[in-house]
């Protein structure tokens, strides 16, 4: 039953693509370049000089739980070998087929992991880097790489790994201030 319904919803995901030049071109796009955008706006903001200390922190926060994340998804695949949903010819394939397992998603691991630490410390922009995770996730089943639970499975993998690392991460301690130190 629960496949069935996962079946469906990619399936219907996924419909939408090969009718739209413009928007596969677009998703295919956000696929590739929107998690480097996402480090690369997180990278972007250590030198902001409001709140230097406590934005470093945040941020290296963030840099955490996005590869604590990764970390965990490489775990999760050795117990999990799910194959594509192209694989079992249930979508349209816009890109190269992929030789990894398909649940979790990284690209899902990865962006809600930033943006749940964004989200958690009501950082500034928290709401535009969750935009970005949403349209990253939703990029994997249009493309047809990904099941809807595929990346269920990394937006969940994504927020334990940021809850984690917020509940480990203690801010002014002396590792700490010399972490966001540096520069």
């Amino acid at each position: 039953m629960i496949y069935e319904i996962d079946a469906i919803l990619t399936h219907w995901v996924n419909s939408w693509s090969g009718h739209c030049w413009l928007l596969d071109t677009f998703l295919v796009w956000v696929s590739s370049f929107g998690v480097p955008i996402m480090v690369l706006g997180v990278a972007g903001q250590w030198w902001v000089s409001k709140g230097r200390q406590h934005t470093r922190h945040i941020l290296l926060a963030a840099g955490s739980s996005f590869l604590f994340g990764l970390a965990l998804n490489q775990v999760i695949l050795l117990f999990v070998h799910r194959v594509r949903p192209y694989d079992a010819g249930l979508t349209n394939l816009l890109v190269a087929p992929s030789v990894d397992p398909s649940l979790p998603s990284d690209h899902a691991i990865a962006s809600f992991a930033i943006s749940a630490t964004f989200l958690v410390s009501s950082f500034h922009g928290a709401s535009r880097f969750l935009a970005a995770a949403i349209l990253i996730s939703v990029s994997g089943v249009y493309k047809g790489t990904h099941y809807v639970s595929d990346v269920a499975g990394g937006v969940l993998t994504g927020l334990m790994a940021a809850a984690m690392v917020w509940w480990i991460d203690r801010e002014d301690t002396r590792v700490d201030r010399f972490m966001t130190g540096i520069l």
